[in-house]
């Protein structure tokens, strides 16, 4: 028998992260192209299916590398001493390469659909892969957009903090990642007006690379023409830190310590082991 394949630890953290942000992405933004380019379903389905993909895409990645499938998560938890500084460009790369795929993949295979809907491939249908201002009809600026990020990913990551502290009322069961689906659910519903609810870099830079190189010549503008990439990647990263930040003022420091449950080492759940 061929001895098994080994990589290094992180590269096996680089491939969960990928695959779990592939999986994000092939939910949510399929779900964008069948509603807004095949006129199936409507906000609602976008929100729960993007909440969706996230629970599925945590649960692909959890084990190996803490599903974080956002570059303001995994910065976040690195700012505040929960994870070194030497994973957060593998992390960030291996999620932005992974929400790329994704969005390639829904691009082909909804090809006939987009080209029927928006034959010219414009803002009609570019946020289907990417977020525009306002969802692109409504009367929001870039500096509007910046505002709801930062305000969306705070609140992400203060709620996150908490669903995964093990010194605060933490899911049991393994449903963590059911809850963070439902908060991205929740997110969408009531904060998805502004700016699209990106609140992650990966989710909006991979495909708006994607969208770039297969025709839609205008990805990184919005529809008042002004250079807009770059706040769905500065929003949710300084938004991370604030509501990370905020939950370890608030919330983190006023916990009691973590007690070491009395179990036998041999009755504990398995650990992963990075060196397999």
């Amino acid at each position: 028998m061929a001895e098994r394949l080994r990589f290094s630890p992180l590269a096996k953290e680089m491939s969960a992260e990928f695959a779990g942000t592939m999986i994000l992405i092939l939910f949510g933004v399929g779900v964008v192209a069948q509603v807004a380019a095949g006129g199936i379903g409507d906000h609602d389905s976008i929100a729960w299916a993007w909440g969706i993909g996230v629970t599925l895409g945590v649960y692909v990645s959890a084990r190996i590398s803490g599903g974080h499938l956002n570059p303001a998560v995994t910065i976040a938890l690195a700012v505040f001493k929960r994870l070194s500084w030497s994973k957060v460009g593998p992390y960030i790369l291996a999620q932005t390469t992974g929400a790329f795929v994704a969005a390639l993949i829904v691009r082909w295979n909804y090809t006939e659909v987009l080209a029927k809907a928006d034959p010219g491939h414009t803002i009609k249908t570019q946020g289907v892969f990417t977020t525009l201002p306002g969802n692109g009809t409504l009367p929001v600026s870039m500096w509007g957009g910046l505002r709801d990020q930062i305000i969306g990913t705070a609140i992400l990551l203060f709620i996150v903090m908490a669903l995964t502290d093990a010194r605060n009322q933490a899911p049991l069961a393994n449903l963590t990642p059911v809850v963070i689906g439902l908060l991205v659910v929740a997110i969408g519903m009531a904060w998805g007006t502004d700016a699209g609810y990106a609140i992650n870099p990966a989710r909006d830079f991979g495909p708006r690379l994607a969208q770039f190189l297969t025709g839609y010549d205008g990805a990184w503008r919005d529809q008042y023409g002004d250079l807009y990439f770059w706040v769905p990647i500065v929003g949710p990263i300084i938004g991370g830190v604030v509501g990370a930040g905020l939950y370890l003022f608030l919330i983190g420091r006023n916990l009691p310590p973590e007690e070491e449950p009395e179990v036998a080492a041999a009755e504990r759940e398995p650990k992963y082991d990075p060196s397999a």
